[in-house]
């Protein structure tokens, strides 16, 4: 019969690891990815394309060999309210010849072309790694297509070995500022929004707008779920930045506060807490005494008409052990208490791009015992499930077969899903799916389920 193999933790990951409780505090986070390595961090180019490509009237292009454009080809569960441009995948298709040579005019061909075809608002190009390598002026090029064309045509600097996943991020919010700033903004009210990092997994934008919409807050652009360009031209004409996605989205907040002086605010949608704290702190900002109210009225409204189905999963769930693993780790501070509302204990949190002061929240918010860990790898995340006992794994597509292999209940929040799991409707989509997973007759079959209570420690 299969048993559970120890596995020791890397003198190199000690750093990265911490048990709650336990002192001095002193993990090591943001350590540069190196291939062939234990990271499970994401390159460069994927951290832009999870930025850029939820803007769904504009043209993707990626820049490289064809094996990365298969990064882009519909594995997000972004959704639009109309055009469907972002579904679509292009690429160069960059080959030998073309690293000899250089492939200037082969992007050029192909923007011109696809830009004729589909007429999009606006068109976004990822470099990629070998396009670092052999040099391309990426810039020069959409220069040229852009004076021909008369439409923005933005390059973005991806090359996967350049950094991380994070970095990523900051080549796409760099992107964005270049449209920012471009519209008219004379219509938009004072009391006006944009929603920052909320990338409309199951059309969860649309839940947020609405709750904003009640309270009376016009919502001036999603950046960048069912995003438009033509709304990113004039986002710089709103009050308030209200900051979702802190890891993605941070930067752009920033700068939008540098050039148009616009103040941000960092909030979550995820879990009946966090949901209502984030329309409670715009209506604070804004200090309106009626935004106030409605808010209060909105969140009493919502939280009476899911506490029963709430409740049902909570008796069935209570005592429950899960395992949180995130891209950022602003999203686990929610999971940690969304599962305490389901009365569920966390003992495993870590995200791929957390920072120090990210895990002090996160320690200070979980039990003694709960062990944090930055960037972890399958293996070692295997061994913390069976040492830990956890009945429930929370995490993406890559941690799936984890918990299926251990025979430990899975849920998806990553964005890769189709389910919606924000707002206070996305809490009941949440606990219903924890419930599910959790209760199926399917785990007691499962031969690694039995071995737990037998997994060494390892040293």
């Amino acid at each position: 019969m299969s048993t559970l193999i120890s596995i020791p933790v890397l003198d190199e990951r000690r750093s990265q690891i911490h048990t709650t409780g336990a002192e001095p505090f002193a993990m090591s986070c943001e350590k540069q990815s190196v291939a062939g390595s234990v990271s499970q961090r994401a390159c460069v180019f994927c951290g832009s394309r999870v930025v850029l490509y939820p803007i769904v009237d504009a043209l993707h292009v990626v820049h490289g060999p064809i094996g990365c454009a298969a990064y882009t080809w519909d594995i997000r569960g972004s959704v639009s309210s109309g055009p469907e441009l972002h579904r679509m995948s292009f690429s160069t298709d960059l080959r030998e010849k073309d690293v000899i040579f250089g492939g200037e005019k082969k992007l050029a061909a192909a923007l011109l072309e696809l830009i004729e075809k589909y007429s999009p608002q606006a068109a976004f190009v990822y470099s990629t790694c070998i396009v670092g390598l052999i040099g391309d002026d990426m810039e020069a090029v959409c220069r040229k297509v852009s004076a021909k064309t008369g439409i923005d045509v933005i390059p973005i600097q991806s090359e996967g070995f350049a950094g991380s996943k994070k970095d990523g991020y900051s080549a796409a919010c760099r992107g964005l500022a270049r449209l920012i700033g471009t519209g008219d903004t004379t219509a938009i009210p004072k009391l006006s929004i944009n929603i920052l990092g909320e990338f409309n997994i199951g059309g969860e934008a649309w839940v947020i707008r609405d709750y904003y919409r009640r309270m009376g807050i016009h919502v001036v652009s999603t950046i960048t779920g069912d995003g438009r360009v033509d709304d990113i031209r004039k986002a710089h004409g709103a009050s308030l930045n209200v900051v979702q996605c802190s890891g993605s989205m941070k930067e752009l907040a920033r700068l939008m506060k540098e050039k148009y002086n616009i103040p941000f605010a960092q909030v979550s949608y995820f879990g009946i807490e966090d949901m209502s704290r984030a329309l409670y702190d715009v209506a604070e900002w804004f200090n309106d005494a009626e935004l106030k109210r409605k808010a209060q009225a909105i969140v009493a409204e919502e939280v009476a008409a899911i506490m029963p189905q709430i409740r049902r999963c909570r008796a069935a769930l209570n005592g429950k052990r899960a395992a949180v693993y995130t891209g950022g780790a602003f999203k686990a501070f929610s999971l940690v208490r969304s599962l305490r509302t389901l009365g569920m204990k966390t003992v495993i949190a870590g995200s791929q791009t957390g920072n120090p002061q990210d895990y002090k929240r996160l320690a200070e918010l979980c039990d003694d015992g709960t062990v944090l860990l930055d960037d972890t790898n399958p293996l070692e995340l295997a061994r913390f499930i069976a040492e830990k006992k956890a009945d429930l794994l929370i995490g993406g597509v890559k941690e799936r077969p984890i918990a299926f292999k251990l025979g430990v209940a899975f849920c998806d929040h990553n964005h890769e899903r189709k389910l919606c799991l924000a707002g206070f409707s996305g809490m009941v989509n949440f606990a219903e799916e924890v419930h599910r997973s959790v209760l199926s007759p399917v785990w007691k079959f499962v031969p690694f389920r039995q071995k737990f209570a037998g997994t060494e420690s390892a040293s």
